[in-house]
């Protein structure tokens, strides 16, 4: 096993404590029960570990493993949640049938601990025949396809053992978007948003589409509504910590926002979390995918060459981002994310690179 020092990714953490649309409605699963139990568990102080992956499985070979790398997780006793950062198919010349679909739903089926999932760009702003090549289909019915099957109880995670987690879908401004999550464990507030790659949905969409295209959100609603819904979730996110004196935020989504030909669909986002960043003043965790190479930065960082990238970047030093291995070529693996709010180890957060054998 790989073991990553955790020293340069915490210290700045440690350092940080101190100083819709209505096009949107039939996007709603069918059958859908608003969440129940208690997903903020803010009495929790023991540590809390979670499994990160991401952009997988990536074609043929990657499906075959996927079971050996769901058995790895399964197997270790530290995990207690699994995340999965989207992407489910490579990205071009991959039809994003329903067949697809099911076949990774069977996969996550196979993991014991809950399973948090956010959708990719692979999976739904990607699925059209424009340059893509990836068959005649509307993103937006994809994307109703991917909350169907992914996301059939809103509230409750994916896995053998279910958690209860907040769900935007209980919020009547923004509930098509039952894929954004919230939960808190071990004084951290977790939240997952449908942030995806390719610009943010950015790149047009193009022709031919589906002649029934027009029974779903055009490109345009898509975005607004999106913005809307992770806009308002970033804010219930750090209101949620701010009120319940949560000591980090984690925030879980697809895309790296500082990576790409094209960027300016996510120059809102940026400047959003930067601001409630900076103001909630503890550690602020980025988890993404997308670019299929590990790193750890600092994107917020006034010495960060990635503030540039966005206008208007606020400097947030407390901001750090961790973006996960993944994609046809990279090392199957998982990073173990452990949390320990009582500072036994001295960090609030450390990780390991655990590859497949």
């Amino acid at each position: 096993m790989q073991r990553t020092s955790a020293t340069t990714f915490l210290a700045l953490c440690a350092c940080a404590i101190a100083v819709g649309c209505a096009h949107d409605t039939p996007a709603t699963p069918t059958g859908l029960s608003l969440s129940t139990g208690n997903p903020l568990n803010t009495g929790s102080k023991e540590p809390y570990t979670l499994a990160v992956i991401g952009d997988t499985p990536y074609g043929a070979a990657k499906v075959a493993e996927f079971p050996s790398l769901s058995a790895l997780i399964n197997s270790d006793p530290k995990v207690d949640l699994v995340v999965h950062l989207g992407d489910i198919k490579t990205g071009m010349n991959s039809p994003c049938t329903d067949a697809s679909f099911e076949t990774v739903r069977s996969l996550f089926d196979d993991f014991k601990d809950p399973l948090v999932y956010t959708p990719g760009d692979n999976e739904w702003t990607d699925c059209h025949v424009f340059r893509m090549n990836n068959g005649l289909y509307t993103p937006t019915e994809r994307l109703q396809a991917v909350r169907a099957l992914f996301f059939p109880v809103a509230g409750q995670t994916l896995g053998g053992r279910k958690k209860q987690v907040l769900t935007q879908a209980d919020d009547p401004a923004n509930s098509a978007y039952v894929e954004n999550t919230i939960w808190m464990e071990s004084q951290v507030v977790f939240a997952a948003l449908n942030i995806t790659g390719t610009n943010n949905d950015g790149a047009p969409w193009g022709s031919p589409l589906p002649a029934n295209a027009g029974d779903y959100p055009s490109q345009a609603e898509e975005q607004a509504s999106r913005a809307q819904a992770n806009s308002a979730w970033l804010e219930k996110a750090f209101a949620i910590a701010t009120d319940n004196d949560a000591v980090a935020v984690v925030l879980l989504f697809q895309a790296d926002m500082w990576a790409g030909p094209s960027l300016s669909g996510y120059d809102a986002l940026v400047q959003q979390m930067g601001t409630l960043a900076a103001a909630f003043g503890k550690p602020v965790l980025l988890l993404e995918g997308d670019t299929h190479a590990f790193r750890v930065d600092h994107p917020y960082s006034a010495s960060s060459p990635l503030i540039a990238l966005h206008p208007s970047t606020p400097v947030a030093e407390n901001v750090t981002r961790l973006v996960v291995e993944g994609g046809l070529t990279g090392r199957t693996e998982y990073v173990r994310l452990s949390i320990d709010p009582q500072g036994k180890n001295a960090d609030l957060f450390t990780f390991e690179r655990v590859p497949l054998p």
